[in-house]
């Protein structure tokens, strides 16, 4: 075996050489994964030589043909493909639009975020938004995904956000717009950890008092709600929503930090994570389709630490680590992101990534990676 070296900065202005091993054998599978439900929320990437920030559809296409590959559905046009942070409602349309006919065409699964971030950029805080054009929002969103022949995430809003005072509000926004789609949907609860403007959402700050008010939701409208997908970072409040949930609606556990023994425990997954580490998740999941516990582990537990310091505070920076590996892995041919933030991490945190990444075999072609990693060290100055 060839063990290649790269030496990387760590604190003190010190440099720690970080072995880099040769490249594993990831296996796709031959079947549909049976164990869990699981969706990458996809990135997206950029065409650095556009005049103004456009998309290079090909690269961004190729990667969500490389989830499916490894037996993932792709949750597209969220928050890692920076919705809302760079990817407006505009960019989301075409991008969704794109996304279903390819996963049309390769019988991939597929998800789509639909929210009401077109009216972000509209809030005056003289005169906000009312309950009824945050409804007409969803509605235009919903609509258009379902035009496309996708299937919903209903995201969480910050315009509801800002205007809803009890948990009443929410339940007549989201009654409204659940007695309208075709199919059930996948409600979204991120937390103020990956969205700030979130904070408070079901018109409660205390965690519990919100999943109660959430389950409320979901209570009133059997048959209409698939899952939800819960961003909290918190495994024992996920773990006690899961046992709530009536009958059918599935947990999409949205925990970065702890959904190796969430997985494990019953939640599916529809996680940032795995768009990095996709080849891991899949075989992590083969082996629980095969009863192979012990291989699950020792797939999917070296990730965990890669994933915890990609989703260190502040948490919605993630993507910026998300789309260095893809470039470190030769999914695109450069490091840069919508509204430049690649620069939103310190090379010292990207260095731990490359080591972590490493270190869970995940260097898809550890030559590429070890080139790359050495000339963005070499443009920051380190050497």
């Amino acid at each position: 075996m060839t063990t290649r070296e790269v030496l990387l900065p760590a604190a003190g202005r010190s440099l720690v050489t970080c072995p880099v091993p040769d490249r594993r054998n990831w296996v796709a599978p031959t079947a549909p994964i049976r164990s869990r439900v699981a969706f990458a929320a996809a990135h997206v990437v950029v065409d650095p030589l556009a005049d103004s920030e456009a998309m290079d559809w090909d690269a961004t296409l190729a990667y969500r043909r490389m989830l499916w590959c490894f037996g993932l559905g792709v949750a597209e046009a969220m928050d890692t493909a920076q919705r809302g942070m760079g990817l407006n409602w505009i960019r989301a349309q075409e991008l969704i639009r794109r996304s279903v006919a390819e996963a049309h065409g390769v019988n991939g699964p597929i998800a789509c975020g639909a929210g009401t971030d077109h009216l972000d950029a509209q809030v005056d805080a003289q005169a906000p938004h009312t309950l009824d054009e945050v409804i007409r929002a969803y509605e235009q969103q919903c609509e258009f995904v379902e035009s496309c022949g996708g299937r919903i995430i209903l995201m969480a809003s910050r315009a509801l956000a800002a205007i809803a005072r009890t948990p009443d509000h929410y339940q007549h926004v989201y009654g409204r717009i659940l007695r309208q789609t075709k199919e059930p949907v996948i409600l979204h609860w991120l937390g103020d950890m990956f969205d700030p403007a979130l904070s408070g959402y079901w018109g409660f700050r205390d965690a519990r008092e919100a999943m109660r008010a959430c389950l409320a939701v979901i209570e009133a409208h059997p048959g209409k709600v698939d899952g939800i997908k819960m961003s909290l970072l918190d495994a024992s409040l996920e773990i006690e929503m899961r046992r709530q949930l009536p009958p059918g609606v599935r947990m999409y556990t949205g925990d970065d930090f702890g959904y190796a023994d969430l997985i494990l425990g019953g939640s599916d997954a529809l996680l940032g994570i795995f768009d990095a580490i996709a080849p891991a998740a899949s075989a992590a999941l083969q082996a629980l389709d095969r009863g192979d516990v012990e291989e699950y582990h020792r797939v999917l537990t070296p990730t965990v630490p890669l994933s915890r310091t990609i989703f260190e505070n502040p948490t919605y920076n993630y993507k910026t680590g998300i789309v260095f590996l893809a470039w470190l892995n030769g999914y695109q041919r450069h490091f840069r992101m919508l509204g430049g933030k690649e620069s939103a991490r310190s090379v010292i945190h990207l260095s731990r990534v490359f080591m972590q990444a490493a270190g869970a075999e995940l260097l898809i072609d550890p030559d590429l990676a070890c080139q790359r990693m050495k000339l963005f060290l070499a443009q920051a100055g380190v050497y």
